[in-house]
């Protein structure tokens, strides 16, 4: 019975710790997104910049 109970034990530490990892990740990539998000929208202004700019430039075929 005390095997049971310090298995038992070590799984819920583990869930735990678990559970913790997973809040963290959630985090990095939820602020990763946010940061992609805000560079998709900075690109976006800068070739809309350039556009203004010199109108009569073909667009590369990257873009």
């Amino acid at each position: 019975m005390e095997e049971i109970r310090q298995r038992l034990n070590a799984l819920e530490v583990r869930s735990t710790f678990q559970d913790q990892l997973i809040e963290e990740l959630n985090q990095v990539v939820t602020a990763c997104n946010l940061q992609v998000q805000r560079l998709v929208s900075e690109n976006r202004n800068l070739r809309e910049m350039l556009r203004s700019l010199a109108p009569e430039l073909p667009e590369s075929p990257d873009e």
